[in-house]
């Protein structure tokens, strides 16, 4: 457990060709997820998981994870505007502990702080229905969040190079 990899520049050196990242938005009511394609430079919005049960939530999540073929996922860490820590970010990181009971997979932090809101602003200017957007933002938020961390990974790479 002490070698897995807890940032994206620990977890870039370990990362093969093709391996795939899943973004998660943890909500209190639902789980956006998103996945990378395999050349992790596009996170596209996977799914909505309706939270019912922690084992039913994390069984939906890894089994998604298995299907894609996923190296390692990044959870959105819910941070306060001035960046400390308040009780979504401590539940967030609650989850991921218990769910790095289950997996093996490296779980990754990211700052979502915005993500969300930033969503939200583009469905209205897309002229999405307030019922369309319940349905999709929180699988985009989840993108939204991934899409950040592939473009930090991408960073990383290019500095090294």
């Amino acid at each position: 457990m002490n070698d897995t990899p807890t940032t994206l520049a620990d977890l870039a050196p370990r990362l093969k060709r093709f391996d795939r990242l899943m973004g998660a938005d943890l909500g209190t009511k639902t789980i956006g997820l998103a996945l990378s394609d395999v050349e992790r430079r596009l996170a596209s919005p996977l799914e909505t998981i309706q939270r019912r049960k922690f084992t039913l939530d994390c069984a939906r999540l890894l089994e998604l994870a298995t299907k894609y073929d996923v190296a390692a996922l990044v959870i959105g860490l819910p941070l306060n505007m001035d960046g400390s820590e308040g009780p979504r970010a401590q539940a967030t990181r609650a989850f991921a502990r218990n769910l790095a009971k289950l997996t093996p997979m490296p779980l990754i932090f990211w700052d979502e702080r915005l993500s969300t809101a930033a969503v939200t602003r583009e469905l209205i200017a897309q002229d999405a229905s307030r019922a369309r957007r319940a349905q999709v933002v929180d699988r985009m938020a989840a993108a939204y969040i991934l899409q950040g961390a592939l473009d930090r990974l991408r960073r990383l790479s290019s500095d090294g190079d």
